[in-house]
């Protein structure tokens, strides 16, 4: 297929591209206003709430959202996983649109990593000046475990996570030649014909958007209720 039977098809909505963007700036802030301590743990408490809301919502849009966010186009069999190491897929079968069976399962780890350091944030105490909101309903050996894990296991998961991510962008960049930066960026990719096109129509924004919402005010509603305040 040649340079010129290609055509820029929509791969990754708005919506996905400004999670994942958004998603990369909050855990970012979130472990530097950890080590900086302090009045920064203010933020670092912040910032983890924003992560959850961003997560709660990925896992909504992976349902309900474009089709190549969408878990059923990311999930693979184990099958399939063999054939796309092997680079023998069947007939019809196409791992060079959304996220290959690697990304897909990079995409879990990531979100269920991330479920498991925020909820043990939530219930964590530094015992200085910051404890999670809903430390009230937990032990006291509970919360003392948990804590240890986000400190320890936890951060080092996500950086261990975050380095073979771009470690994998690194390397499909310089050894197969495929951008996957720039299709975040813009969404689009440049496919061989018959790709078939994520939505993202006005509609679809304004539906994420409202999905955003309410993950948002959920996470709020949580907090408030943990630390007594409804």
């Amino acid at each position: 297929m040649t340079e010129g039977q290609r055509e820029e098809v929509r791969v990754w909505d708005l919506p996905t591209r400004l999670f994942h963007w958004a998603l990369v700036l909050c855990v970012f802030g979130s472990v530097v206003s950890a080590k900086v301590g302090g009045n920064a743990m203010v933020w670092h408490m912040r910032l983890g709430y924003a992560v959850l809301a961003l997560v709660a919502f990925r896992i909504l849009w992976g349902l309900v959202g474009g089709r190549w966010s969408r878990f059923t186009h990311f999930i693979y069999s184990p099958a399939s996983i063999f054939r796309y190491l092997r680079r023998k897929p069947n007939a019809g079968e196409r791992f060079d649109v959304g996220h290959n069976p690697l990304g897909g399962l990079s995409v879990l780890a990531m979100l269920a990593w991330l479920l498991l350091q925020i909820g043990s944030g939530l219930i964590a105490d530094d015992e200085i000046a910051t404890t999670g909101p809903l430390i009230r309903f937990v032990s006291g050996d509970a919360s003392l475990a948990w804590t240890g894990y986000h400190k320890s296991w936890g951060q080092w998961g996500i950086f261990a996570l975050t380095g073979l991510h771009i470690a994998a962008i690194l390397y499909y960049r310089f050894g197969h030649g495929h951008d996957l930066i720039g299709p975040m960026l813009s969404g689009d990719k440049k496919l061989s014909c018959g790709a078939q096109a994520s939505r993202d129509t006005l509609a679809t924004r304004v539906f994420a958007l409202t999905l955003l919402l309410a993950c948002a005010a959920a996470v709020y509603l949580m907090v408030v209720i943990g630390e007594g305040g409804g």
